[in-house]
């Protein structure tokens, strides 16, 4: 076991912390790049990894990458990715705005193969944050440690791994092996014979859902697939170019000075921008499937709409869903093999963060313009949080859209409290 000391542990090597990563290496402060460590869960960095197929791609521009919209010309943008790995030519042929997601996660890991200065440490997983304090009890910094028993001492804090995975309750009596999240899917598949005749539930009407609904198709040729919308259909995204500047990092600043009634307002009427639909070419492709197998028989696909998921079991080694039609109120059940959830993500703060509050003494966690949690005055050490503010920073905080500024934002405070002739608070 080992025990390290940095300036800046960033937990997470996802987009947002590469992102903070250059945003650090392009600072003009070789200190703290020196002093920063990007801790990565798994052996390697992808992006939604357990979503790679080869058709998917990704809803954001390619201008909205890590850098662009804070630093046209660096060096670390998709385009000069492209350039230097010889691909640029075909990729302006393909005339899109969208790259695959594989390549964005290509992209990704270009980006942290080309860091300098900033560190990172793969198949590091964090079990518990604890805080540093003083005699006075004011806070120091964090102690990180791994599950290998190692301890990562350090002043300030970044936790940028994204939420924890939404399983409705109605299926928590589910066996594991039985129900399989989005965040989990291409792993999970990976572990059933691609020959199986197995009766496939996908729950969910969003992108996510969609996704894992058409790659079965792929993955288990020979299997049956149903899915399940509680609305009245998968929806398109709402993509009319006045709602995306809501995606506007600029927008950011009206939204975070809204009363907090007015941002819960916001929020619900902008859920088709993001949670509650998909693409629309992917929708259309997803309609031509189900049209495609009525026409010429054999059809072993199906989207069951207004429909709802009110019970959840298993009898005689066969999963049962209990699904009540929204119109009818008539309750049937649905026999099947393996329950699949496009049910997206907890919006609570994840575990992780909720523990360290508890931890710190905070019945609520609360965080400034700049990311930085509210831990009173004392606090010499800082805690940030990327990707988890939607209620204070609007919808785009979890998505692409807002990297580059946001780091911006978070290295701008970490400079500032660093300044010239800052003290620690005794």
């Amino acid at each position: 076991m080992t025990e390290i000391q940095v300036g800046l542990l960033a937990i997470g090597a996802g987009p947002a912390n590469l992102a903070l990563a250059v945003a650090i290496e392009e600072s003009g402060n070789p200190e703290l790049a020196d002093q920063t460590l990007l801790l990565e869960q798994s052996p390697d960095i992808k992006w939604q990894r357990d979503l790679l197929m080869p058709w998917a791609r990704s809803q954001v521009s390619f201008l909205k990458d890590l850098v662009t919209l804070r630093n046209p010309r660096s060096r670390f943008s998709f385009l000069n990715f492209l350039y230097e790995e010889n691909r640029l030519d075909e990729f302006v042929n393909l005339g899109t705005f969208h790259p695959f997601r594989w390549e964005f996660s290509d992209y990704l890991q270009w980006v942290a193969r080309s860091l300098e200065k900033v560190r990172i440490r793969y198949d590091a997983r964090v079990q518990r944050i604890e805080p540093a304090r003083d005699a006075d009890g004011s806070i120091t910094g964090w102690t990180a440690t791994l599950a290998g028993g190692d301890t990562i001492h350090c002043r300030d804090l970044v936790v940028g791994g994204g939420r924890d995975a939404n399983v409705p309750d109605v299926f928590a009596g589910l066996p594991a092996d039985r129900i399989i999240h989005s965040a989990q899917y291409r792993r999970r598949i990976a572990q059933l014979p691609s020959d199986a005749p197995l009766r496939a539930v996908v729950v969910g009407g969003a992108q996510s859902a969609a996704e894992m609904f058409m790659a079965l198709h792929d993955n288990l040729p020979n299997s049956t697939r149903t899915m399940i919308v509680r609305s009245v259909g998968p929806q398109n995204y709402q993509t009319s170019k006045f709602v995306n500047e809501l995606f506007f990092p600029s927008f950011v600043d009206r939204f975070y000075d809204s009363p907090a009634e007015v941002r819960e307002q916001m929020l619900d009427e902008m859920r088709l921008t993001n949670y509650a639909g998909a693409a629309p070419p992917f929708l259309d492709q997803l309609y031509t499937t189900l049209y495609q197998q009525r026409g010429l028989g054999g059809q072993r696909s199906k989207v069951r709409t207004l429909t709802e998921v009110v019970g959840a079991r298993v009898e005689d080694d066969e999963v049962v869903l209990d699904l009540r039609d929204r119109t009818s109120g008539k309750v049937e059940p649905l026999h099947c093999d393996l329950v699949l959830l496009g049910t997206g993500f907890d919006q609570r703060m994840p575990a992780m963060v909720r523990d360290l509050a508890d931890r710190v003494g905070l019945s609520e966690v609360s965080v400034s313009r700049c990311y930085r949690v509210d831990l009173g005055d004392s606090a010499w050490g800082a805690v940030y949080l990327q990707g988890v503010n939607e209620a204070t920073h609007g919808i785009a905080d979890s998505l692409i859209s807002v990297l580059a500024h946001r780091s911006r934002d978070i290295v701008g405070d970490l400079l500032a409290r660093r300044g010239a002739g800052e003290t620690r608070t005794a």
